[in-house]
């Protein structure tokens, strides 16, 4: 393997094109220069912090400058970036970062009181990086983030060096248990992100070998740079020059979205399913012709399904763009995709499967077309190192297959007679609710806490907005009356808002087998029924 490190990479780009759109955010433009100059500040300032070599530095952040500028910072002075879903709760918060062993947190200002309520119990922390928002002033226990990135005295790369090896983690979103973090090597993330473009980063090569021609593609992610959607594709656009544009408003608007893909020239988008597709197809179907959308050559979506009809609508209005959905994981990228363009539209949920990826059943032998049979995805090639501090479920989901390690997340599809797949879902019950990851029992144990509830399931109901929506199934305790308001609002007393049920729907038992387990196919099928969903 070799050794390409994203600040290596970003370096030279930075010296090649300094004058380049590097980070674009409203009317805010940052060229390569600015970003390279800036990060060194930050770089430099984690590492008089002391921070120890590939300690994790979290990115508690909104989309904006500050995301990609810190983790470039990280990168430079072989720290880990670590994303952080900023819909958390400080209880959740303070598992994450106390589980990746933070050393540094970014955070913008509106967050600065909850991340006040949980410090006290992070002793591992010794910076914590205050970005300004206009919610108010900076603490005095944090820096300000502008002071710290003009604080740099050139180029700031740590005795310790940087390598291919080091680290890039993502954690999950906690599919099957509590999230847990991703560990990727930097060079197979430059290696497999880069596949898609024009030209590949070798397996073998330098940095000193790369010349950038000019300004390369201009991304945007609609959806949050916290998720591998929304970021990852960045680190690709960056690879080669090119800039990422962010989205000034917190709340998706498919007007500011569509304002910016004409305004700015975006050629790249990300996003998560029709949960994003459906409102942009909404509004240009009720605005034909309002917005020129020459520049844009791709959308890419992952997460979650994106309806053919969608796609279809969407090329209606810009045939010239091709259409991706990627099928990946945190911890297994190029499972499969479906690419769709003008007069080619993918079925919903069909995918080609991946260069590296093959489908194996229950015995991890390998499946073959034909029979339509059933298993479970695996991909080979390069894959993360595993999961930070868990060597049991990085075990479980990295098997060896015919002699060679693949990554098995627990994603299951049917093998058709063309070689295609099926995508089934996951093996557990994850709910995906516009593209977030739902564990159930999560939400399960707190709904039970209720002084009202005796039992309790969380299943995802179908919804046209965000695929699936969190419904709580309860089964009341000595007949006392449920209040679906008060117990929802229970729920987001300590987790997220996202993983808090929208609808609940009360049984006169959950009907548990003697074992404890619960049919959760049943109780799902029961509450669609009941909210008209079926």
């Amino acid at each position: 393997m070799g050794n390409w490190n994203y600040a290596d990479i970003w370096e030279r780009v930075a010296d090649q094109i300094p004058d380049a759109d590097c980070l674009i955010h409203g009317d805010r433009h940052l060229s390569w220069g600015e970003v390279n100059s800036r990060a060194d500040g930050i770089a430099q300032f984690l590492v008089d912090a002391g921070l120890d070599r590939q300690q994790a530095v979290a990115q508690y952040l909104y989309n904006g400058p500050e995301y990609m500028e810190s983790m470039f910072a990280a990168f430079k002075a072989s720290f880990v970036p670590v994303n952080t879903n900023y819909r958390y709760t400080a209880d959740e918060l303070m598992y994450l970062w106390d589980n990746a062993d933070a050393g540094a947190v970014v955070f913008h200002g509106t967050f600065a009181e909850r991340v006040d309520s949980i410090r006290g119990r992070l002793p591992k922390v010794k910076a914590w990086l205050w970005v300004d928002d206009g919610s108010g002033d900076c603490p005095d226990w944090a820096v300000a983030y502008e002071q710290a990135a003009a604080g740099g005295n050139g180029r700031c790369r740590p005795a310790w060096g940087r390598s291919g090896d080091d680290l890039n983690m993502l954690y999950t979103g906690g599919t099957t248990g509590m999230p847990k973090g991703v560990m990727w090597r930097q060079d197979d993330l430059v290696v497999i992100l880069s596949a898609a473009l024009a030209a590949p980063f070798p397996d073998e090569g330098s940095v000193d070998d790369l010349v950038i021609p000019g300004p390369g593609p201009r991304f945007c992610p609609a959806c949050p740079q916290m998720h591998g959607t929304g970021n990852f594709p960045g680190l690709s656009a960056l690879t080669v020059g090119g800039s990422i544009i962010t989205l000034a408003d917190r709340t998706f608007d498919p007007v500011e979205l569509l304002d910016t893909i004409e305004n700015k020239g975006v050629n790249l988008l990300s996003m998560v399913g029709d949960a994003f597709g459906k409102p942009i197809l909404r509004t240009l179907d009720a605005n034909p012709g309002k917005w020129s959308l020459n520049t844009l050559l791709g959308i890419t979506s992952s997460g979650v399904m994106w309806s053919e009809e969608v796609k279809l609508g969407l090329l209606r209005h810009h045939p010239n763009m091709v259409l991706n959905d990627a099928f990946s994981s945190s911890e297994a990228l190029g499972m499969g995709s479906s690419t769709s363009g003008a007069g080619s539209t993918a079925k919903t949920a069909r995918f080609q499967l991946g260069e590296h990826c093959i489908v194996i059943d229950d015995d991890g032998n390998r499946l073959q077309p034909g029979g339509r049979p059933q298993g479970r995805l695996a991909v080979g090639g390069r894959q993360p190192v595993g999961y930070y501090k868990d060597p049991e479920k990085t075990a479980r989901t990295f098997l060896m297959v015919d002699g060679k390690r693949y990554s098995c997340p627990g994603d299951f599809a049917i093998v058709e007679d063309d070689g295609t797949i099926t995508l089934l879902g996951r093996g557990s019950v994850c709910i995906n609710t516009g593209g977030e990851k739902v564990f159930p029992e999560e939400v399960e144990e707190t709904l039970k806490t209720h002084p009202s509830v005796l039992d309790a399931v969380a299943v995802g109901v179908p919804d046209e907005k965000f695929g699936e929506v969190v419904t709580a199934v309860v089964e009341a305790r000595d007949g006392a009356p449920i209040d679906a308001g008060e117990l929802i609002a229970h729920v987001k007393q300590t987790l997220a808002g996202y993983k808090a049920p929208k609808h609940v729907v009360v049984v006169d038992t959950i009907g548990r087998a003697p074992n404890g387990k619960v049919d959760y196919k049943r109780l799902k099928g029961h509450a669609s029924e009941v909210l008209g969903r079926a």
